[in-house]
């Protein structure tokens, strides 16, 4: 082993072991906070190394809705919808990043921020409809916001629109772009949205204290950081880490690979019952990992039975909130990390399961350096056709938003389905009390609906498999769900007589005569149906 990367290896461990408390709280490794300074000046600062990524998809695809993060946000009671106002208005002028657009000056692409920035809260009655027909067009409504794009260089890029079901009952549809927002963001939003909802509407001063930074403030230490040795051990681990991985992830879809693909998608939801969530997080405190190790494990593992492939490359997002002051900020914090499994040789879901947790702590380890970063150093082969060096993507939050209690107010908030998928596949899932809930979000030109809800299927029946015995080889975990068993060993199998089998060629006539139209033989974009195929087998 070289100088340098025995002492990459050795800060490695450092930091590995501070990151051990992830097995005590999946999410944020708190231990290294370095801190960042506040700008000196207020000049346009330049865009996170995300940011930048964003931007430029953008160009692409000007004005599309993939990276709009919509939510609706119930308002049940007695709403003062003028202390909403004022309470929006407060956290834009709390947050930069809420009134901040983006455009090219003479110092380089660059963060615009707005000094003042007043957002519109329309609103749209529909209480003339009847229950059904408002649920209809309340969902109609929802689609079609988070299918509206943002002009990322005129702005905001924030937009809110309050629905009015009845005069107790209300829908905030709340829709940012994401280069000004995460998931993470989101919590900090409606947090603070109650509490100022709650101060002003006593009549109070805010109670929210001032920040110690702003986005920009972290855009300006990351650009500053990451160089140097920060950056060559960064980057030196993920080399090492991906040398020689998968390219592309080789899943049976429903239809052929499209040369440019869309983002066109929708999802299918998943559920486990109570007794095998708590099986699932009784063996992972067994195993010494976290849920969210052993939930990833179990999805690499029905990724490689139905791929057949032993080289299995995830991405998954981390918060990467791992500086002091960043916890509290609503902007772009969010890294991919490329997360990577070997399944060679038919292992048991323990030793996989062991796999996973080094790979995981030490991809935690690593996570400073921004996926945008290492696409530049990888230069990974690129394709119209599928997204570089993962495919398929897995989400996991061990913490939902809770419904907030106002006075003579409740608010209750959801993510929306804007029908779209960056990925052929994402899973996410989330711990909800005693239970594990989600979605499996796939790409429409590959998937139809009812495959992804087989593939579910399937994923809960491993998952079962594994909480029984974890000793299991790989290719001994049970998929097939009871119905199809049931399918495959009795319902297949069932006698049919067919009388008097005269000759192949009489009985494929016979099916001519039955389904002349339809297909009989396809290869590439070439298709013959029964009937072309007999008269082409007559004319020999």
């Amino acid at each position: 082993m070289s100088t340098q990367h025995a002492r990459i290896f050795e800060l490695s461990s450092k930091r590995r072991a501070l990151l051990e408390e992830l097995l005590q709280e999946e999410g944020v490794e708190r231990a290294c906070t370095p801190v960042i300074p506040r700008r000196t000046n207020n000049d346009p600062a330049p865009l996170s190394f995300a940011q930048q990524r964003l931007w430029f998809l953008d160009q692409l695809d000007p004005g599309g809705s993939a990276y709009n993060i919509p939510w609706a946000i119930r308002l049940e009671g007695c709403l003062n919808v003028e202390v909403l106002r004022q309470a929006l208005a407060e956290i834009i002028a709390r947050h930069e990043t809420l009134r901040t657009t983006f455009g090219v000056t003479s110092e380089g692409l660059r963060q615009v921020i707005a000094p003042v920035l007043n957002i519109p809260l329309p609103i749209i009655n529909i209480e003339a409809l009847d229950s059904a027909e408002r649920e209809t067009e309340v969902q109609r409504l929802v689609l079609q916001e988070a299918q509206q794009g943002f002009d990322l260089t005129i702005g905001p890029l924030l937009r809110t629109t309050l629905l009015r079901l009845r005069e107790d009952d209300r829908v905030l549809l709340l829709t940012i772009h994401h280069i000004i927002s995460d998931g993470w963001s989101a919590g900090v939003i409606l947090q603070e949205l109650g509490a100022l909802y709650e101060a002003f509407a006593a009549g109070q001063q805010s109670p929210l204290a001032d920040l110690p930074i702003q986005y920009a403030d972290y855009a300006v230490w990351q650009r500053e950081r990451l160089r140097g040795e920060v950056l060559d051990e960064q980057l030196a681990y993920w080399r090492c880490q991906l040398a020689g991985a998968s390219l592309v992830l080789n899943l049976p879809t429903d239809h052929p690979r499209p040369v440019v693909r869309s983002v066109r998608g929708a999802r299918e939801s998943l559920s486990l019952t109570a007794p095998l969530t708590e099986q699932l997080k009784s063996l992972s405190r067994d195993e010494g990992v976290t849920l969210y190790m052993l939930l990833l494990a179990a999805f690499q593992v029905l990724l490689h039975r139905y791929t057949q492939q032993t080289d299995i490359v995830i991405g998954s997002p981390i918060a990467n909130r791992t500086q002091a002051g960043t916890t509290e900020l609503i902007g772009f914090f969010a890294n991919t990390a490329v997360l990577r499994s070997d399944l060679r040789g038919d292992p048991s879901f323990r030793e996989v399961l062991r796999q996973v947790r080094e790979v995981t702590l030490d991809a935690y380890a690593h996570q400073e350096l921004p996926f945008e970063k290492l696409m530049d150093e990888l230069q990974p082969e690129r394709s119209l056709s599928h997204t570089p060096l993962f495919q398929v993507a897995f989400v996991f939050q061990n913490a939902v938003i809770e419904e907030r209690r106002l006075p003579g107010l409740s608010m209750s908030a959801t993510r929306v389905d804007g029908a779209t998928s960056k990925f052929d596949l994402t899973l996410s899932l989330v711990e909800d009390s005693d239970k594990l809930s989600g979605s499996l979000e796939y790409s429409t030109d590959l998937f139809e609906a009812a495959t992804i809800r087989r593939m579910l299927g399937h994923f809960k029946t491993l998952l079962s498999g594994i909480a029984r015995d974890a000793n299991q080889r790989l290719a001994a975990l049970p998929l097939l769900t009871q119905a199809e068993e049931e399918q495959l060993l009795v319902g297949w199998n069932e006698r049919e007589e067919y009388g008097e089998v005269k000759s192949l060629a009489e009985e494929f006539e016979k099916q001519v005569e039955r389904r002349g139209e339809a297909i009989a033989v396809s290869f590439g974009e070439e298709e013959v149906s029964y009937g072309e195929l007999n008269e082409r087998a007559n004319q020999v």
